[in-house]
């Protein structure tokens, strides 16, 4: 029997779409099970968008701005397309790139923040410390490792761990005997949400998921999928076989309660959103429904992770970015409009990342090259909108904050960035470097934005 269950076992793909699921430890810092509702969503821009132009200057810097992207880059903003916005205690008036017209009203009534120049740093460095060598993260420019370093929060070696999933081990026990993990991609197995001791359900962006034949109602899929759990119960006596066995268990019985949500319509938060040629939009519309049914599911805490591809833009990036950032516009204003119709506005808060900024002079072609700091967004109804958190850099090549071509040197790092959003999601002070290991690095571990 045993050999014929480990073969039964090595030929089952189910986790491919559904990580296997650690159990929950208990951890001290939580004597009773959280009484409210709090949801964090990353929405990760692959490729590394531009933020050069996702926020322009549209005062008297604009032709610090327009100096260096002309007109005959074919990456110029022009001011009058700008939507301008004065920043909450700023005497400096800034505009975000025009395709964010949904978005634009939420930062004008507090609901949407932005974030200057924040990239994966090890402490706060100046160009001196650069040209020497001192503390840079490794491999800078590179997608695959800053992608990761944005993911793990560290910047010193590589790491399977990320952040988001160092929050669920953290945070899990808040959720008490909840079966459904804390974290759940609808964009495929990611570094951000994978911890030590909890795993991130991956569920896909369209159609139905589980393991084949066991998914049904009838009477043969019924007596299948018992056989089969009845089966995953025999010769547990490995350590190995026992904890693949527990959870492919899970796993069979998480797709038959989180498959009929994910792919079923809901009225209230179905017809907020406009999934037409939009990826995003449709990942979100599904987070937006697991939401609906948090009660259901038991947890008081949920942390999501979204994707969209396509920013980096070495050519063309005038229409690129215009189509790609229409997507965001649209998909992450709805998405903000169903939490406020499910009454969860300022219990969710949504956030961007993406590879890294880009090269503030252009390249030929229309386009730009891989850099460093960028700038983000953050939304929801609890975030301190209306204002911009962070430094903007100065926009003079060669000038303070420039390592050359207009990479910017963050001036705020991934680790404080994460920091703030986990102190909010309900971390205490004593329990954040399980979170972001080098926070302690920063003065500031808390940038106030939410």
């Amino acid at each position: 029997m045993n050999h014929t269950r480990r073969h039964l076992l090595q030929g089952i793909s189910a986790g491919a779409t559904i990580a296997s699921l650690s159990q929950f430890g208990i951890n001290s810092a939580f004597a009773q099970n959280a009484t409210d509702y709090k949801a964090l969503v990353c929405v990760f821009m692959f490729g590394g968008n531009d933020g050069n132009n996702l926020i322009v200057p549209a005062d008297s810097n604009y032709s610090a701005y327009s100096a260096v992207r002309t007109a005959a880059s074919n990456i110029q903003l022009t001011q009058a397309e700008l939507l301008q916005f004065q920043p909450k205690g700023s005497t400096r008036t800034f505009g975000f790139h025009p395709a964010l017209k949904r978005l634009h009203p939420l930062m004008q009534s507090g609901k949407l923040a932005a974030l200057a120049n924040v990239g994966p740093l090890n402490k706060l460095l100046t160009k001196t410390d650069y040209a020497a060598n001192q503390d840079r993260p490794y491999q800078l420019f590179s997608h695959s490792d800053q992608q990761a370093q944005w993911q793990n929060a560290d910047s010193t070696d590589f790491s399977r761990i990320g952040w988001g999933g160092r929050l669920s081990d953290v945070i899990a026990p808040m959720n008490g005997a909840a079966v459904m993990p804390v974290t759940t991609s609808v964009a495929g197995s990611v570094i951000w949400g994978q911890g030590n001791t909890t795993s991130m359900l991956t569920v896909p962006s369209a159609g139905t998921f589980g393991l084949s034949g066991t998914t049904g109602t009838d009477a043969v899929t019924t007596a299948r999928r018992d056989a089969l759990m009845a089966l995953l119960d025999e010769g547990r006596d490995h350590t190995l076989v026992d904890q693949t066995a527990s959870g492919l268990k899970t796993a069979i019985n998480l797709s038959g309660s989180v498959n009929p949500v994910i792919s079923s319509a809901n009225a209230t938060v179905d017809p907020l959103f406009d999934t037409n040629g939009n990826g995003l939009a449709a990942q979100l519309q599904r987070v937006a429904r697991l939401i609906a049914k948090r009660g259901d599911f038991g947890v008081k805490r949920q942390v999501f992770f979204v994707s969209i591809g396509g920013f980096d833009t070495h050519a063309n990036q005038l229409t690129t970015q215009q189509n790609l950032l229409t997507q965001v516009d649209s998909a992450l204003a709805s998405f903000y409009e169903s939490t406020v119709a499910l009454g969860v506005a300022d219990q969710v808060t949504s956030f961007t990342m993406s590879d890294f900024g880009r090269t503030f002079k252009p390249a030929a072609g229309g386009g730009s090259d891989h850099a460093w700091g960028n700038h983000h967004l953050i939304l929801g109804g609890a975030v301190k909108g209306g204002a911009m958190y962070g430094a903007f850099p100065n926009q003079t090549l060669g000038g303070p904050d420039d390592l050359g071509e207009g990479r910017w040197l963050p001036t705020t790092s991934v680790d404080q960035y994460a920091a703030t959003l986990a102190t909010w999601f309900g971390v205490s002070a004593a329990d954040l470097s399980k979170v972001v290991p080098n926070i302690v690095a920063f003065a500031t571990k808390n940038l106030g934005f939410v």
